[in-house]
């Protein structure tokens, strides 16, 4: 992996591009990142940088954490994560990374946690079709046949049934960025991406252009 950042989603909008067609995007709040270690294989046997992202108050970190950031030079931050980087450790404690290390026309993989929609039914968590409404069924959007009588004589694991649905971390591949404006920390990207509004989200180079 060359480069990687992390975003904050802020909402979906629309652009035009210079040929006059209608874009819809996801506006996302990419960095500053500020580098906070920088791991070496002497050192941790990998090499990767530790990156943070949105400032935090300086009480709401615990003494280690405190004492991990004025290492660093850098102010606490609310979400760290690793990057392994190709060129890891050319990189120096506090430095930043911006929304310029993407271009449009980049393709990236976005990162995040899907939407919550709580206990769902098998129709609309698996996509299920509902029973007959008619001739004295009383199984409309229930789960259908469960398993033999005998053998095995218990429902095997993995059956689709109702239950939580969301909430669980996503990847989007091959998404087109629009535009990058490292001045407002903005970049946009053509379609959605996982998540709320206010989700963090991780943007990637794309591992399949």
């Amino acid at each position: 992996m060359k480069k990687a950042i992390m975003a904050k989603k802020i909402g979906m909008t629309q652009v035009f591009s210079e040929t006059g067609n209608l874009i819809p995007v996801t506006v996302l709040e990419a960095g500053p990142c500020a580098v906070v270690q920088v791991k070496t294989v002497e050192n941790d046997g990998y090499s990767a940088i530790q990156v943070g992202f949105m400032d935090e108050k300086a009480n709401k970190v615990t003494k280690p954490e405190k004492g991990h950031f004025e290492k660093a030079g850098v102010a606490a931050k609310k979400v760290l994560k690793e990057f392994r980087f190709e060129d890891a450790e050319s990189y120096e404690l506090g430095a930043e990374i911006k929304a310029d290390i993407f271009a449009a026309g980049d393709k990236v993989d976005v990162s995040g946690v899907s939407k919550g929609k709580g206990y769902q039914g098998a129709i609309k968590r698996h996509g299920q079709h509902r029973g007959p409404v008619t001739h004295g069924s009383k199984s409309h959007r229930v789960v259908g046949s469960m398993s033999s009588a005998t053998t095995p004589g218990k429902v095997k694991k993995n059956k689709n049934m109702a239950g939580h649905m969301g909430a669980e971390n996503v990847t989007i591949q091959n998404l087109e960025i629009v535009r990058a404006d490292a001045e407002k920390n903005l970049i946009l990207i053509k379609g959605a991406v996982p998540g709320p509004k206010g989700a963090v989200l991780v943007i990637r180079e794309s591992v399949k252009a």
